[in-house]
């Protein structure tokens, strides 16, 4: 026989997803660091008088009780640990916390622990609400991302043809799984360039080094080409683009 599981669970959790259900209840995406990913019900939280409220908004850390449930979790109790009050009040700073929490639930499976991943999205989310450097917090975010589940891209030996690759001109295929040296990355339809400096920087995060990468100087086209090579390799995994890309190339637009 099976062991049965808690009917109660208190936990850590950050709130990645919610969407309406019903007149005045909504269905929360929770990322959690000993239970991963849950869906669970907040009851009437859309109602003026709801207790739950601010507890439960999108993006807040929150210390949660949830009665478990055969299909869906309720939230019973939720008190707030971290608003990021800071990162709600710049738009491409939640910009970038949606896109963080959209390419997480999309990339991650219901209820498998992984305890790195959780504290990874709480640092981010810290570091975006502190304002300093956020598009290398979320590069940084996306490149420990793929490593922790898996898909982490070899930048260290060419895909190809197995060379050590210096610190030179580059290439990289998301198709191939990483970086090519400047021979085989010529040869090959899917491969696009990595100039040393993009090669130095995505070696940087690799090595969660966050400190040094995020007092670099990254100019425009540094920048272009960072973003373009980790979400060239997010969207072959995914087979597509993530909804939160279009608001934030949306927000770059328009100046924000």
């Amino acid at each position: 026989m099976g062991v049965d599981r808690p009917r109660l669970l208190r936990t850590e959790a950050i709130v990645i997803k919610r969407v309406d259900f019903g007149e005045a209840d909504k269905i929360l995406t929770l990322y959690t660091p000993y239970m991963g990913k849950l869906r669970a019900v907040a009851k009437g939280v859309r109602r003026p008088t709801s207790k739950l409220g601010g507890h439960v908004e999108l993006l807040t850390h929150s210390q949660m009780l949830l009665a478990r449930g055969r299909n869906l979790d309720i939230v019973t109790q939720s008190e707030t640990r971290h608003s990021f009050i800071d990162l709600r009040g710049d738009l491409q700073r939640t910009g970038y916390a949606c896109y963080v929490a959209e390419l997480l639930d999309r990339l991650t499976a219901d209820q498998v622990e992984n305890q790195p991943v959780f504290a990874l999205l709480l640092e981010t989310l810290q570091r975006l609400d502190e304002g300093r450097g956020p598009e290398m917090a979320v590069h940084l975010f996306e490149m420990q991302l793929l490593g922790y589940l898996g898909y982490r891209p070899q930048l260290h030996r060419c895909v190809q043809c197995d060379a050590a690759l210096g610190p030179t001109a580059n290439f990289f295929s998301a198709v191939a799984g990483g970086a090519l040296c400047y021979d085989c990355g010529r040869a090959q339809p899917t491969a696009r360039a990595l100039t040393v400096n993009g090669f130095k920087v995505l070696r940087l995060l690799q090595a969660s080094d966050y400190g040094t990468a995020s007092r670099l100087r990254i100019d425009a086209p540094l920048q272009r080409e960072l973003e373009g090579i980790l979400r060239s390799q997010v969207n072959y995994i995914l087979e597509g683009e993530l909804k939160s890309v279009a608001v934030l190339r949306s927000l770059s637009v328009n100046g924000q």
